[in-house]
């Protein structure tokens, strides 16, 4: 299987992208607009409202269009991310360019946390519980983030460190040798 052209991958993937968060868009205002018409419809045997059950199925949809939303603005912020290094000047060294694109996930990450923040805190005590949730996994994922970046970074300073003191044994060699 071939790499497809960036040109092509973007034409399939941001209608997508857009498409995804418009139906995301409209599911999260399904959940907060259709339960309170609802509250007093129970299901016959059960104790559950009908209006919060139709509030977390659309919440449940939303978080799924949200998903593939991102896989698809990861792709793009892929192809971006590409670009931008390259306009850097950083050639085909594959760390620098693992680190931009993970600094950029960590955004990314960050922005989808806030926006989750506000869906699930419409679903009372158990959004209180997502929430919570969502900070911990968040945070674990930023973590491990930031530590591959911090390990490049490491990585690509130890190497130039080593070739300027390379470059600087060669040139006290030279003098030593003048003498």
């Amino acid at each position: 299987m071939g790499v497809k052209p960036v040109g092509e991958e973007v034409q399939r993937r941001l209608p997508r992208l857009i498409m995804s968060l418009v139906m995301a868009l409209i599911f999260w205002i399904i959940s907060t607009i259709v339960p309170p018409t609802i509250i007093d419809f129970l299901l016959p045997g059960l104790t559950v409202n009908v209006g919060t059950i139709v509030g977390f199925i659309a919440l449940l949809l939303t978080a799924i269009f949200l998903i593939r939303a991102l896989s698809d603005a990861l792709v793009l912020s892929d192809i971006v991310v590409d670009i931008f290094v390259r306009q850097l000047g950083i050639k085909e060294e594959r760390s620098p360019r693992r680190a931009a694109r993970d600094t950029i996930y960590v955004i990314v990450i960050i922005l989808v946390a806030t926006a989750l923040y506000a869906l699930l805190g419409t679903l009372g005590e158990m959004g209180k519980i997502l929430t919570t949730a969502t900070t911990y996994v968040a945070l674990g994922i930023i973590l491990v983030l930031i530590y591959d970046v911090g390990r490049i970074v490491y990585r690509v300073i130890e190497h130039r460190a080593e070739s300027v003191a390379n470059r600087l044994a060669k040139m006290a060699e030279r003098s030593r040798n003048r003498k």
